[in-house]
């Protein structure tokens, strides 16, 4: 039996969205294409077994082959950072976050992260999330003017929060992040420092960013977005004492059995990114991402800090009198996928926004360049001059159709 006969409605399901995906644009920073090994691996056997603790150290028995699998994904991911110590079981970002946090803290301990609305991420201590309701969270945020971090706010609100934590890294920032300085802020006030990559770990991996080890005393990323792997979490650290509290964090502290069948996918990605390619495709990100704001720009849409040091760029709308949710809905209905995102001096909810984001990783990926950017950034436009005329939307979502069928998945 097989999926197509066996449940027909998932299947039908599944090859629609194959379909949206090699149809369209996708452009939200946060996304990205697998290899066919990733794939590979992520639908594999592995999912049939259960692999309580760690390799050597399990509480079941015939661990054979996947203790040699998660053993190579550490050590292939200790190579790719020059970290000394990593977990690869963290199910997400997320629970790679949640971790982080337990392997030092107790609820009621305080936090201090950028907060959503200035870029950073649910984990970075949101009131909705475990990270707000857990501990006490404080945050940062930016330059309403520049768009850029104030490091002398960030070590301003330190001293008088006293954080046992601080936070950096983001969710949507195009700029770089100063983690000497972070660190400089965290020594001043005593505090540990988290570094979240999840967005920026291909930069990091390749030298495209200063990084954060041995500089933050933890760092957790995604391996999907620029990794360009699976969904799924990682934590490093260079500490072998705080190594040891976070392997007890994860297990048994936040999660049961690993997914052996994802850090297989993490394993093979990891060795993906170990190759000169991936160093080569990442240039080609940010460049793509540079080709694109520009055009943007030209095309008087307004940037946030102007511009990117990295793979996505955020846009205010609001000289355009079009919302990101609009704005969003219209570039859907053309075949371009992108998120609404809040900007700095929002003054709509999150739901609504007065921004969108995009990246240029998956783009990347499929093996477009400066002229399809160039391209994308007009029919962009050409969306928000016919917000509202399904029949000009339907063209450019041809348009993409076609751009598409010459950068097949």
């Amino acid at each position: 039996m097989n999926l197509k006969t066996e449940d027909k409605e998932i299947y039908d399901a599944i090859e629609a969205e194959k379909k949206r995906q090699a149809e369209g644009l996708e452009m939200i920073a946060s996304e990205n294409y697998v290899s066919e090994a990733v794939l590979e691996a992520a639908g594999s056997i592995l999912t049939n077994k259960y692999a309580e603790g760690y390799s050597g150290h399990r509480y079941y028995g015939g661990c054979k082959n996947i203790d040699e699998i998660e053993t190579l994904a550490i050590e292939r991911l200790k190579k790719l950072f020059g970290c000394k110590f990593a977990n690869v079981q963290p199910h997400s970002g997320s629970s790679a976050n949640m971790a982080a946090y337990f392997a030092i803290l107790k609820p009621g301990d305080k936090i201090l992260g950028q907060a959503m609305n200035s870029g950073g991420h649910l984990t970075h201590g949101a009131k909705v999330s475990f990270s707000g309701q857990l501990f006490e969270s404080h945050t940062y945020g930016i330059n309403e003017k520049t768009g850029l971090i104030d490091y002398d706010d960030v070590m301003k609100i330190a001293k008088e929060v006293r954080p046992k934590v601080i936070m950096c890294g983001f969710s949507a920032y195009p700029r770089q992040i100063d983690f000497l300085n972070f660190r400089k802020i965290a020594d001043e006030v005593g505090a540990y420092l988290i570094a979240d990559i999840a967005h920026i770990a291909g930069l990091i991996a390749t030298g495209f960013h200063p990084s954060p080890i041995g500089v933050a005393d933890i760092v957790t990323t995604t391996t999907h977005k620029t990794l360009r792997g699976p969904r799924g979490g990682v934590i490093m650290t260079d500490n072998e004492e705080l190594a040891a509290k976070i392997d007890k964090a994860v297990f048994p502290g936040i999660q049961g059995g690993p997914l052996e069948h994802i850090i297989a996918a993490k394993a093979v990605c990891f060795k993906e990114a170990l190759e000169p390619k991936f160093k080569e495709y990442i240039g080609q990100v940010i460049g793509n991402m540079r080709v694109l704001s520009d055009t943007l720009h030209h095309l008087d849409f307004d940037l946030v800090t102007d511009g990117s040091d990295n793979h996505l760029a955020l846009i205010d709308l609001r000289n355009k009198d079009i919302t990101g949710a609009d704005f969003e809905s219209a570039l859907e209905a053309a075949g371009i996928t992108v998120n609404k995102n809040s900007v700095p001096g929002d003054d709509k909810p999150p739901t609504i926004t007065s921004g969108i984001r995009i990246g240029t990783a998956a783009l990347t990926t499929r093996g477009m360049g400066p002229a399809e950017m160039q391209r994308i950034a007009e029919m962009m436009n050409m969306v928000a001059e016919n917000m509202d005329d399904e029949e000009k939307l339907a063209d450019i979502k041809e348009e993409v159709r076609e751009m598409c069928k010459k950068f097949p998945i």
